[in-house]
């Protein structure tokens, strides 16, 4: 049972946060800590300010012991060694043992989860996936991730990097993806994309609203849309028919029950969702079409820390699958 597990701690390093909470398992996060990553103090500096941040969450927590350490961030990685391989986020971060280095600083196992494949787990056992057994993640933010249970196991891949959602080609030959390629769903529907394309607009002399503000963001750009703006509403159809055009293929391949949307893009709630589910429901084949739910995540900004504290009970219990 779930709620016999014992507590276990999970650390979630971002390219702007650090995150801290101990997991119980019931999926609650308890002494939650957050607080800025500073990066460019370099990964020794970071990761003795993130170990001091679990300690925090510990004693906070009220929780004489945890039982295992887990780590999400996002990839490259070599999670079976425990090994960050070389994060774009995390500049200079080039082969850190941070599994190793946690176990040190804790004295318990420690597991490496990739954040987007940490966040799938999250809510498929604790959020919008629970009592589903195939089921899709995406999550919308600064980038685009993802991640997938298939038959009730987490994906991962023959490297252990599975689930690069974001970089399914969705406009060939369209704009550069921070991964270097043309024409990602990641370089049309991430954060960064949506306010760069408003941005760029704005420049060239489109007539907008967002004019008026120095460095428009996704989220201006989203309520711009909302109030009627004509070059918003452009850019924003743009970013929704990308996504859907995505998920209309990953839906025919994997004809999952579930999707599930997650990330501060999805702030934006049923603007970004509705289009999105009807262009699923419209263009996929009819059977996948009719099996796939499109649904916002549940966990919110904690999904990469209850994540990894699912990675990390996994790793008590031995269970190898979702």
């Amino acid at each position: 049972m779930e709620h016999d597990l014992p507590p276990v701690l999970s650390l979630d390093i971002g390219g702007t946060k650090l995150a801290a909470g101990v997991v119980t398992g019931d999926g609650r996060i308890h002494g939650w800590q957050l607080v800025p990553t500073l990066r460019d103090e370099g990964p020794r500096r970071v990761l003795s300010r993130l170990f001091d941040l679990g300690r925090k969450a510990i004693a906070e927590a009220g929780v004489p012991h945890v039982a295992a350490v887990g780590i999400s961030c996002g990839g490259p990685l070599d999670a079976a060694a425990g090994v960050l391989e070389c994060p774009p986020h995390l500049p200079g971060w080039i082969d850190i043992p941070i599994g190793a280095m946690a176990t040190e600083a804790f004295g318990v196992p420690s597991a490496l989860e990739n954040d987007a494949t940490a966040a799938a787990l999250g809510e498929f056992r604790h959020g919008a996936g629970r009592g589903t057994s195939t089921m899709l993640y995406l999550t919308v933010s600064t980038g685009v991730g993802g991640g997938s249970v298939i038959g009730g196991r987490l994906h991962r891949g023959a490297a252990g990097n599975g689930g690069e959602l974001g970089h399914v080609m969705v406009r060939p030959g369209g704009r550069t993806c921070s991964c270097g390629r043309l024409g990602c769903l990641e370089a049309y529907a991430s954060g960064t994309s949506i306010a760069e394309r408003a941005r760029e607009a704005v420049a060239a002399g489109r007539a907008s609203s967002l004019s008026a503000i120095e460095s428009p963001t996704a989220e201006d750009v989203s309520l711009a849309a909302a109030a009627g703006d004509a070059l918003a509403n452009e850019i924003w159809d743009e970013t929704t028919g990308a996504l859907g055009t995505a998920i209309t293929d990953l839906v025919n391949a994997f004809e999952p029950e579930l999707v599930v949307l997650g990330g501060g893009v999805t702030r934006s709630g049923a603007r970004l969702l509705d289009p999105v589910a009807a262009a699923v429901a419209r263009d996929a084949m009819p059977p996948a079409a009719r099996a796939a739910r499109i649904e916002l995540a549940q966990l919110g900004a904690g999904v990469c820390v209850v994540g990894a504290g699912a990675v990390a009970h996994d790793l008590v219990t031995g269970k190898t699958d979702a």
